[in-house]
């Protein structure tokens, strides 16, 4: 993840990931992109994968800009270019921060506007809007650029509308999907992408990120812990800064350590802890779990009865938490549930 230029805004939350210009680490992998880019052997399609959190949407918008910005990569600057960094103030980056950039599009859940919450996935009709937009004609440099943020929450209808499109891209289309964990994604659609995969940030970057996500009047001391206990993670890191988030995540990290085997009076405890419906607990009660569910996806080759294994507990988990945040569910159910699958995953 990263943080943007600014301090946090005015409602003191860090700024949204499309207005976000500052990547902290991730050299390697902008490089990569940068290289193909200005090299003439862009793929058409990427898949950024890795774990939550620690800049691939951020990365993602980086190209956006720079594409856009300088659609000919033949021209000295996109040559002579040491980054994918683009000021601020850039007219293009206005535009895209602003959601006003026409040749750019983005498929995320929507809000539904019965209930004012998310939709659980990324729908089919949402996937189709692609079909009008790459078969129109491109205005500025020829360039329409989408971004799938992320991949994981498309159903099977709307990922078999995208595999569509990635089957037969038009020209000067480029797709970047990301992904929290790769392993779930739809083999079909995987090997039309070019993988890119990010690592976890250090301690060292994490801090940096969420101190410039915060501004100013941040205690170091515990950004320093945040950071060291994020798992690389910036977003985690500005979770756990939010309130009793650090001794919740000690917590849970504790349990996670003991699986398979589990204990029931701590798990009685832990929902007490959790708290009636404070979605923010909530919140850093999930992302650890998937973190530690995205670190067992990303340990290499594994094998396929294991990885489906992993991947259908994070299904499980995943739609349960959307619903008990969805209707004020109870929490010390959802938290025997989860240890449930997880002591099942965890097993053989």
């Amino acid at each position: 993840m990263s943080a943007g230029g600014a301090d946090a805004d005015a409602t003191g939350e860090p700024p949204l990931v499309r207005a976000t210009t500052v990547l902290f680490g991730h050299e390697e992998a902008e490089r990569t992109l940068l290289d193909a880019y200005r090299g003439g052997r862009l793929p058409h399609a990427w898949l950024i994968g890795g774990p939550p959190g620690i800049g691939k949407a951020t990365l993602a918008y980086r190209m956006a800009r720079f594409v856009l910005t300088h659609p000919d990569p033949d021209v000295l600057a996109v040559q002579s270019a040491q980054s994918l960094a683009l000021p601020d103030d850039h007219p293009v980056a206005r535009r895209i921060a602003a959601q006003g950039h026409p040749e750019l599009l983005v498929l995320e859940r929507q809000i539904n506007e019965k209930t004012g919450k998310l939709y659980q996935d990324i729908r089919v009709e949402d996937v189709r809007r692609t079909v009008p937009f790459f078969g129109s004609t491109a205005g500025e440099g020829g360039w329409r650029i989408a971004i799938v943020d992320c991949v994981d929450e498309l159903n099977r209808s709307s990922a078999n509308a995208l595999l569509k499109v990635l089957e037969e891209p038009p020209r000067r289309a480029l797709l970047l999907l990301v992904s929290h964990a790769q392993g779930r994604v739809l083999p079909t659609i995987r090997s039309r992408c070019r993988v890119l995969t990010l690592r976890p940030l250090s301690a060292a970057d994490v801090a940096r990120g969420a101190a410039a996500a915060l501004g100013r009047g941040v205690d170091e001391s515990d950004v320093q812990e945040a950071a060291a206990l994020s798992d690389g993670s910036i977003s985690f890191a500005l979770t756990l800064l939010e309130g009793p988030a650090l001794a919740l995540r000690k917590r849970v990290v504790e349990l996670l350590d003991r699986l398979p085997n589990v204990d029931p009076r701590a798990l009685h405890a832990l929902g007490d802890a959790l708290g009636g419906t404070e979605p923010k607990t909530l919140a850093t009660f999930l992302d650890t779990i998937n973190a530690w569910l995205s670190a067992r996806l990303s340990q290499g080759p594994q094998e396929a009865v294991r990885v489906a294994r992993i991947a259908e507990a994070w299904d499980k988990i995943n739609r349960a938490a959307r619903d008990a945040g969805t209707y004020n569910l109870e929490r010390k159910p959802l938290v025997f549930n989860v240890f449930g699958w997880l002591a099942e995953a965890a097993r053989g």
